[in-house]
């Protein structure tokens, strides 16, 4: 069964609460609700994490290169900002994909740099909380092609 990650970095915590017109009205675990469908369905499995702390993200990315096949991840604010998570990633082996809930270049202008972007197999932003589910698969078409 392959397994795949899905990371939320700060502030995703808070989904159906702030910036409604951005985000949404989907929480969190609703989000983690719909993967777990998705995953099951598919014959996956899943581990699906938030943290507010760029060190435990970290140390997520680091563990994932021993156990898992694929990795999803929301930096949130992170992904403009840490240079840390990019050097993580960029050690892992197995597809990534960069997801934002929002449409990045839609917004300020400091949202448009992302440091994940290059070192991720495809990003996928704009589509609200359906994003999650064609990260989703996404990821499992390219594992499939990795066999």
């Amino acid at each position: 069964m392959k397994k795949i990650i899905v990371l939320n970095g700060p502030n995703l915590n808070l989904l159906g609460e702030r910036e409604k017109n951005q985000y949404g009205n989907t929480t969190l675990k609703g989000i983690e609700n719909m993967c777990i469908e998705f995953t099951k369905k598919n014959n996956l499995e899943l581990t699906f994490t938030q943290s507010n702390i760029e060190g435990e993200l970290v140390e997520k990315i680091q563990n994932s290169r021993n156990n898992q096949d694929g990795l999803i991840i929301n930096a949130g604010g992170y992904t403009h900002t840490s240079v840390a998570i990019h050097d993580a990633l960029k050690i892992l082996k197995i597809p990534i994909i960069e997801l934002h809930i929002s449409n990045i270049y839609n917004r300020e202008d400091f949202r448009h740099k992302s440091l994940i972007s290059n070192v991720a197999k495809g990003v996928i932003c704009g589509f609200g909380a359906n994003g999650y589910l064609m990260a989703l698969e996404a990821i499992t078409k390219m594992m499939k092609n990795e066999n």
